[in-house]
C-alpha cells in the first residue's frame, strides 16, 4: 500500500497546495496532509483551525485525511507506515531546500521515498505568506485559497 505524508504548516491553505493534494491523491493508496506544528512561527490560524480548513477543503478526496504532527517528519512517517513523502515545488529556490531535506531523510529512513511535485503553472508564485500580505492589504485573494478558506482569511484579518 502507497501511504503519502503530505507535511506543510498551510497558514493557510492555498489552491497551489490542493493541487499538489489532488495529484497526489491520484498517485497513493492513502495521501495525509500533515500539518506541521511549529512552535518558533507565528501562524494566522491555530493548528485546530488550519486542520479544519484543510479538511474543508479537501473532502472531496476519498483518499485523503488530515493530521498533525512536531518533531521530525521521518519519524512521524514511520509512525503511520507512510512509505512516501509528498513535497510540492513552485520554483528551483524550493528545490534546493528540500532536496536536502530529502537527502536527509533517506539517510534517517531509506526505505520512505520523496516525491517532488511540480505546482501547476497557474500557482507557481503562489504562497502562503503572498496570500496573507495581499489580504492583510485589502487586495483580492479571488482564485488563490478555497472560498471558505478566503472568508476564513478576511475574518482573522
Amino acid at each position: 500500500m502507497k501511504i503519502g505524508i503530505y507535511p506543510g504548516s498551510f497558514d493557510p491553505i492555498t489552491n497551489g497546495h490542493l493541487d499538489i493534494i489532488e495529484r497526489a491523491s491520484k498517485l497513493c493508496d492513502q495521501v495525509v496532509v500533515s500539518v506541521l506544528q511549529n512552535p518558533s512561527k507565528n501562524p494566522l490560524f491555530s493548528l485546530e483551525e488550519r486542520v479544519a480548513l484543510i479538511k474543508e477543503a479537501a473532502a472531496a478526496y476519498e483518499n485523503v485525511t488530515v493530521d498533525c504532527f512536531s518533531g521530525l517528519l521521518i519519524d512521524y512517517a514511520k509512525k503511520n507506515n507512510a512509505n512516501i513523502i509528498i513535497k510540492g515545488l513552485r520554483a528551483v529556490s524550493d528545490f534546493e531546500y528540500e532536496f536536502q531535506m530529502a537527502l536527509m531523510n533517506r539517510k534517517l529512513a531509506p526505505d520512505v521515498e520523496t516525491i517532488f511535485l511540480m505546482t501547476s503553472s497557474k500557482n507557481s508564485y503562489l504562497s502562503s505568506s503572498l496570500v496573507k500580505e495581499v489580504a492583510k492589504f485589502g487586495g483580492c485573494i479571488e482564485g488563490l485559497v478555497p472560498e471558505s478558506t478566503k472568508e476564513a482569511i478576511f475574518q482573522k484579518i
